[in-house]
């Protein structure tokens, strides 16, 4: 777990009656070399001073410096002190800012009100959500918000607030609001053992087609664990959390208008190490663009065109029937049609249209099965071969109702063909240096790839098959591997 650290101006302003918690002098942060040894740091400024060039200033600037985690950053620092800066931010919660507050009795005269953010918490219950969302904008201990009314109910101003500015029941708050936050004993024992690195591993619950089952996410944090990483499963909910680890694995079906690519986003912007990343998402998420990259970079794929309202003759002429209708954004099998005459194709095109103004159409071609090979940072993890789901023509069937697969089989690497290998691995280099699942098909005529999925399945008894917990260690490796070069970046260690 990490170690966590209080700054303040002065020893002498965190009183005799305040809890005992790890309290430094900032001029001591600031000049003590024995900091820069420190690689797993939390660090809480409380100083009262935190203006432009001031040491609370630059407090913050040398934490992100030396890899330590820091609220409140300096971007946040900077954010906060014009509001042309934070406006727009605040413009966009206007409608939770009047639907919380027009929920508050007592306030039917008021002109302006006034609340204190503990870490995105607040006393009042009934603020929560837009508390969320401020910390999610600007992480920092304490913000106090002003809200007044012309009319309608708007926030007025942003300001970064201290401890000294607190009544004695928000104090009160403060310090329980952090000791939660900070998810760890405050004072562990001489012989606790600290990982390196914490990683947060986003999956849901609810997903009903989950990359990883829930035996697979626990290997994963064993493996994490023997690396020295301290991995946690975290859910969507948890995204004012994020900044509390030093990296990101996106174990959720992803979407661009989708909290996974927000995570990945928000992960990417602050340094976090994620796979997958927000570019290889937008990248994989749409069959358009991955069509239109695989064909310029002479990736062989079934004959394919893009198809806008009005379109489908075209489709016909070049395609003939049977063919396979996609929107951009499906996945595991939905958003498909297989059409085997024209009626058929206008039908399921006006359902696609529904949701995107364009489609894909691409020659339908039969195979008993369909490759996967997956593929983390240009090497080869494992080979399934995944056959259709019986009666259908795709491998996972959500029809009636019920979610029906068909069987699958793993392979060891000798025994997947050299050029089923090679087209994956050039599909998958074309994406990033991610975790990536390459779909193909193995005709008379050659291999096609079908598609490439960032975040693909890495379940029990599936695609572990082969080589077992050796899968998922090789995942925890890359991601210290990473973690490493990022904290060292003149350093190539391996990780393993």
């Amino acid at each position: 777990m990490p170690e966590y650290l209080l700054l303040v101006d002065d020893l002498k302003h965190w009183k005799s009656d305040y809890p005992e918690y790890p309290v430094v002098a900032v001029n001591d942060y600031l000049t003590g070399d024995d900091w820069l040894k420190k690689r797993n740091l939390r660090v809480i400024n409380l100083c009262r001073n935190l203006s432009y060039q001031s040491l609370g200033y630059y407090a913050s600037m040398l934490a992100e410096a030396r890899g330590h985690r820091v609220q409140p950053s300096v971007s946040t620092l900077q954010d906060l002190t014009r509001k042309a800066l934070y406006g727009p931010v605040v413009d966009d919660l206007d409608a939770t800012v009047n639907k919380v507050l027009a929920q508050q009795s007592g306030n039917e005269d008021a002109a302006k009100l006034s609340i204190m953010l503990h870490f995105g918490s607040c006393e009042n219950e009934a603020f929560k959500p837009l508390a969320r969302k401020l910390y999610e904008a600007f992480r920092a201990p304490l913000i106090q918000v002003e809200f007044k009314r012309g009319g309608r109910w708007r926030i007025h101003s942003l300001k970064l607030a201290n401890i000294s500015d607190l009544t004695t029941d928000q104090l009160a708050f403060f310090f329980k609001t952090l000791e939660k936050r900070s998810n760890t004993h405050w004072k562990p024992s001489a012989n606790a053992k600290t990982a390196r690195y914490d990683l947060a591993i986003l999956h849901n619950p609810e997903d009903k087609l989950p990359p990883s089952d829930d035996k697979a996410l626990q290997l994963f944090i064993r493996a994490a664990a023997k690396l020295d990483i301290n991995a946690e499963l975290i859910v969507p909910k948890d995204f004012g959390r994020l900044l509390e680890y030093d990296a990101l694995f996106i174990r959720e079906t992803t979407s661009l208008n989708h909290h996974t690519y927000r995570f990945a986003r928000k992960a990417a912007n602050e340094g976090l190490v994620v796979i997958d990343d927000p570019d290889s998402i937008r990248r994989c998420v749409n069959k358009i663009f991955l069509s239109e990259l695989l064909a310029a970079n002479k990736v062989p794929t079934p004959a394919s065109v893009i198809v806008s309202k009005g379109g489908l003759e075209r489709a016909e002429e070049k395609l003939g029937f049977p063919m396979v209708l996609k929107v951009p954004d499906g996945s595991f099998s939905r958003g498909m049609f297989k059409v085997k005459d024209r009626a058929e194709m206008q039908s399921g095109a006006a359902t696609l249209f529904k949701h995107s103004e364009l489609i894909l159409a691409q020659a339908y071609t039969y195979t008993e099965f369909d490759w996967r090979i997956g593929v983390l940072n240009g090497e080869a993890l494992y080979a399934c071969r995944y056959y259709m789901s019986r009666g259908h023509w795709q491998i996972i069937n959500h029809g009636g109702g019920k979610i029906k697969q068909g069987k699958w089989d793993t392979l060891p690497m000798d025994e997947v063909p050299k050029q089923v290998l090679d087209i994956a691995m050039k599909a998958a280099g074309l994406i990033g240096n991610g975790l990536y699942g390459v779909d193909l098909k193995q005709t008379d005529k050659g291999v096609v790839v079908i598609e490439v999925n960032d975040n693909p399945s890495i379940e029990t008894t599936v695609e572990d098959k082969v080589i077992g917990k050796e899968l998922y260690h090789k995942v925890m490796a890359e991601f210290l591997r990473r973690l490493d070069l990022k904290q060292n970046p003149g350093t190539r260690k391996s990780g393993s």
